[in-house]
């Protein structure tokens, strides 16, 4: 997600995209939230709503990124529930599977064979998770081999701290291309494209980098938020469930496989992004 990136493969940028934070799905309305208190933090107020993710594309600016809108009253103290694309962890304890990607599973990613990492070299996990709904799921993610045990680590310690993620799937090719919405919140790491704003590699695309929460965790700079509906999540002294905090339980987890915070960044500021290159 940073600026910068560890690796320039020029033919395999043709299809270079402009869009950092890839637009999420198009999901049916999800059903009312109950909300449950999932960590130490303030818990929303407000009711729970229903709140359709990805139904209604922005204008997009000269940059290629969507228009900064205020955010909807609905996502200020965003609670939206977990819909399971996998079975949940049985008993509601901790569990992770590491594996080759299927087949099937690397059909519906970003990879492909101009990608800088062979598709040997990622690893398939699957992890238990806490929703925002106070129910325990199981989500699905892409990483580089190298830092595959790591993660599954890092993720049983959010768990046990019960860190809450609205969603962790694998992101798909069609997302790097569908218009700008601004409302996604998925937890995810390998994505092959460029940089935001580059022509070289980020470090998703190696599998090297997982942003958490992206609504709660926005990227800044400038007058760029990204997602971009996002905007009240800029404000950290507001603490909601789901944010990444300076020391928190998040932090000091992926500190401790050596993966750093792109929140301690000046400009940009990218509170959702772990990485184990520094970009």
């Amino acid at each position: 997600m940073r600026r910068r990136a560890t690796a320039v493969l020029g033919a395999a940028l043709a299809f270079a995209l402009t869009a950092c934070t890839p637009a999420p799905r198009p999901a049916p309305p999800p059903p009312t939230a109950t909300t449950a208190p999932v960590r130490g933090t303030t818990t929303p107020s407000a009711p729970a709503v229903a709140w359709q993710v990805g139904a209604r594309p922005l204008p997009r600016r000269a940059d290629g990124f969507g228009e900064i809108e205020p955010t909807p009253p609905e996502l200020v103290n965003r609670t939206l529930p977990t819909k399971d694309l996998l079975p949940p962890p049985a008993g509601g304890r901790y569990a992770a599977t590491i594996s080759a990607v299927p087949a099937d599973v690397l059909a519906r990613s970003t990879w492909q064979p101009a990608c800088p990492v062979k598709a040997g070299d990622l690893r398939y996990l699957t992890m238990a998770f806490w929703g925002f709904d106070g129910h325990a799921h199981t989500g699905e993610m892409l990483v580089n081999a190298a830092g595959a045990a790591g993660i599954t680590q890092v993720f049983g310690r959010l768990f046990a701290a019960r860190f809450p993620l609205e969603e962790m799937r694998v992101t798909s090719a069609g997302e790097l291309t569908a218009p700008p919405t601004g409302d996604g919140n998925s937890t995810s790491a390998f994505v092959c494209r460029p940089a935001r704003g580059q022509t070289t590699w980020s470090a998703h695309a190696y599998g090297l980098a997982v942003d958490v929460n992206p609504f709660c965790n926005p990227y800044t700079q400038g007058d760029l938020v990204l997602p971009e509906l996002a905007s009240a999540y800029v404000d950290r002294a507001h603490v909601r469930p789901g944010m990444v905090l300076a020391g928190d339980a998040t932090v000091r987890a992926f500190a401790a496989i050596g993966w750093s915070w792109g929140g301690s960044w000046r400009s940009p500021t990218d509170r959702m992004h772990f990485t184990a290159t520094g970009h």
